[in-house]
């Protein structure tokens, strides 16, 4: 798609300037189109729309905002096959992925939200029969979002829907890496009947978009998902401005097998924990710990299945493993493949640049990559590769594991696999993960807290979480009495 524009006040624009940003396909290595390299003037032109869109759109009943964003979610249906393909051209993904999780995630996130905005309830404390407490809860007004590029429409649209739906007016910054489907969002919203302003879609960098956003003074709040190191660059700007902040941030997480966890359904399902979308999900295991007695019976049968992940053109529809999402991100999982046979690493299967002839020969794609050998320690297990790489650790205690699995400067999630229901919750209340899954992975009830602890997040989205977060509270106090 060439034609990528920014949509302000309800109309696609370029950036004022006029310059543009190249947009890169990760599977052939070429040139996609362009995409608007917008300045703080284009935000402060959305931020203005969005001001002025904001007084209708938080007098307009829930269930009218409700309706709307129905009929969002009914547009983003309708063309589900155009976006899923935009979305495995522009990120690299394959294709059955976005048709089958990111899109259909995408539609549900505003079917939610619009769900969520009508069940939406207050609080009153009653205080000894001559006095009502009761707690108002307001939206912000205008709020920013900055989406990450690993899984662009899907996690656009879960910050996106909320605050819509708690009456906020929104500037959305997409990641410029993954612009395509951020722009179609934008088109789709204004087809679907969303008022001028309400919904605004910045394309650009990070450094003069999202900056520019964190800085605006009329931005009330910035939700933000993506790197520990850019959410802490939004923090030291945001936060002297008394913004309100969720950020979710980088991970680092743990898979554990005990020895009396069904091993078929724990090594099915770690490979796909493990190497889902490239490895390019915060909620990935990259660090697989393996209780020591069936360590090798567990390795073996780990090598075999991710040995047998098909890679290949992410458009073809049998493709399970397709390319990572640039270059610059391909350089960077690669160097991590060095640094692990520095550190002594052995390679079971992978460990190397893939080769794929035809129209991807020059893409960006990389081997699915077990390695063992390395100290929980090591700088390859502490770092946040963001690939698809995963080492392979043993362990003989409960202590011990527990110890490692905690050893990091993150705390996203972490998978737990064993059948001993009192070993589950008290392993799983030590972990410092803000998601813990027992014997499964990524199964997502939106309506619970989603976010980390440690270095990983501030702030929870997801469900009423969501929705506190995107107002803000007022006490309303009453004598009954009247004086």
């Amino acid at each position: 798609m060439d034609g990528v524009l920014n949509v302000i006040d309800g109309r696609e624009v370029p950036a004022r300037s006029g310059a543009t940003l190249p947009n890169w396909e990760p599977a052939t290595g070429g040139a996609l189109g362009t995409l608007p390299d917008s300045d703080a003037s284009d935000v402060a032109l959305a931020v203005e729309a969005a001001a002025r869109a904001f007084p209708a759109w938080r007098a307009t009943p829930a269930a009218v905002r409700s309706r709307l964003l129905r009929k969002v979610a009914d547009e983003l249906r309708a063309a589900l096959p155009e976006l899923a393909r935009a979305e495995s051209v522009d990120s690299g993904k394959p294709i059955a992925v976005a048709t089958e999780v990111d899109i259909p995630r995408a539609i549900l996130n505003f079917e939610f939200f619009a769900d969520a905005t009508t069940q939406f309830s207050s609080e009153c404390h009653p205080m000894e029969g001559h006095a009502l407490n009761v707690t108002l809860r307001h939206p912000l007004g205008v709020v920013g979002t900055i989406s990450p590029w690993n899984l662009p429409l899907y996690l656009l649209t879960w910050k996106v829907a909320p605050a819509l739906a708690a009456g906020n007016t929104v500037v959305a910054k997409p990641s410029e890496v993954t612009p395509v489907t951020a722009h179609l969002l934008g088109r789709m919203a204004v087809e679907a009947g969303l008022p001028p302003g309400v919904l605004n879609i910045v394309q650009g960098l990070g450094p003069k978009v999202g900056d520019a956003l964190s800085r605006h003074p009329e931005v009330k709040a910035i939700s933000f998902t993506g790197s520990t190191r850019t959410g802490a660059e939004i923090a030291r700007t945001a936060a002297p401005l008394f913004k309100k902040l969720s950020l979710e941030m980088g991970g680092k997480n743990p898979v554990i097998i005990f020895a009396d966890a069904d091993l078929d359904a724990a090594v099915t399902t770690t490979v796909r924990s493990s190497f889902a979308n490239q490895g390019q999900i915060c909620l990935c295991g990259p660090r697989i710990f393996v209780e020591r007695s069936v360590y090798g019976r567990v390795r073996d049968a780990l090598v075999e299945r991710t040995a047998a992940l098909k890679l290949g053109d992410p458009l073809l529809p049998g493709t399970e493993q397709g390319a990572l999402v640039s270059r610059a991100h391909l350089d960077k999982v690669l160097s991590y493949l060095v640094l692990a046979r520095e550190e002594g690493g052995r390679f079971l299967t992978g460990g190397r640049r893939a080769e794929v002839g035809g129209r991807c020969r020059d893409g960006w794609f990389v081997e699915p990559t077990l390695v063992d050998g390395l100290d929980p320690g090591c700088r390859t297990n502490q770092e946040e590769i963001f690939g698809p790489v995963a080492a392979l650790m043993p362990f003989d205690s409960e202590e011990e594991v527990l110890g490692a699995a905690n050893g990091v400067r993150y705390g996203l999630a972490a998978s737990v696999w064993t059948r001993d229901l009192q070993r589950a919750h008290r392993f799983s209340a030590a972990l410092e993960s803000g998601i813990v899954w027992v014997n499964t992975w990524m199964l997502r009830d939106l309506r619970t807290p989603f976010g980390g602890m440690k270095d990983s997040g501030v702030g929870r989205e997801g469900g009423q979480e969501a929705l506190r977060f995107f107002t803000e509270p007022q006490n309303v106090c009453i004598h009954l009495a009247g004086g």
